[in-house]
């Protein structure tokens, strides 16, 4: 079963990872399974040169797996499967849900954090899959649920009905 994946985007410092962390919070107190996948604009080292994992995909494996007494590290190649449905069927099927922060311009169903001081359009619109708006300005998309930033009983309420849970 594919776990479901929803996106939460907004511009840099609007709150994301600050919101994202909250609903991870409150989802698991609700017994929901979470697993996360954050989208970087920039390059960032995944793995370290000449460690073993790391040599291992220089060579040309398509993964490459760390395995310590209590965590697991995986690089993969994913050149064909960006999209955050794709990451997470391919990669976190053990999720019940999959909170994708950043992806404003890939597809599938987004929750926007729009801060009135952050003094920036909106990322998505509607046909992009917005379907909620985290925010304090009520005039944007007024057609669709508004949240606030502390409102995070109620943006996971969202998430679980949308979710079919």
């Amino acid at each position: 079963m594919n776990p479901y994946v929803i996106s939460i985007v907004g511009h840099s410092g609007s709150g994301k990872t600050t919101l994202v962390e909250k609903l991870i919070r409150e989802l698991c107190a609700r017994g929901v399974k979470v697993a996360t996948i954050k989208h970087a604009h920039h390059k960032v080292v995944l793995d370290t040169p000449g460690k073993d994992s790391y040599r291992y995909k220089e060579a040309g494996a398509v993964m490459s797996m760390l395995v310590t007494s209590n965590e697991l590290q995986l690089v993969a190649d994913v050149s064909d499967r960006r999209e955050p449905e794709q990451l997470a069927q391919r990669f976190l099927g053990e999720a019940d849900l999959v909170l994708a922060e950043g992806f404003s311009h890939a597809g599938g169903l987004k929750i926007e954090v729009l801060r009135r001081e952050c003094a920036k359009p909106p990322r998505c619109a509607i046909e992009d899959g917005l379907i909620a708006i985290v925010t304090d300005m009520d005039e944007i998309y007024p057609q669709l649920p508004h949240f606030g930033l502390e409102d995070i009983a109620d943006i996971v309420e969202f998430i679980l009905q949308r979710a079919g849970r």
